[in-house]
């Protein structure tokens, strides 16, 4: 059994990462429901705004304690982190804390 992640299968590693993608496009459907800036988000969290990106993006994994915290602080229980994004849609940037309604 491997231990890490260097000496996981081919097949491992793609499920992993297609993981990461699921996880972080919801993240960021859910950030983005709630006009929710990555800047913002990893300060309410504690996370860092690169490591935010990177976890948006599928490009970094989380340790699971973190779901928590980024959870928390979209107030949807931790699971919901772990359904599918309803989108794919990859709007444009905001950068500015939360964004004005409507807008």
């Amino acid at each position: 059994m491997p231990t890490r992640p260097h000496q996981s299968s081919p097949e491992q590693s793609l499920r992993w990462e297609e993981r990461r993608r699921e996880v972080g496009a919801r993240i960021r459907e859910l950030r983005l429901g709630q006009n929710l800036s990555q800047e913002a988000l990893a300060l309410e969290s504690g996370l860092s705004r690169n490591m935010i990106i990177g976890i948006e993006w599928g490009r970094k994994s989380v340790a699971y304690e973190r779901l928590w915290d980024i959870a928390a602080v979209l107030d949807v229980p931790v699971d919901q982190l772990l359904v599918s994004a309803q989108s794919e849609t990859r709007p444009e940037p905001y950068r500015g804390g939360r964004r004005p309604m409507g807008g």
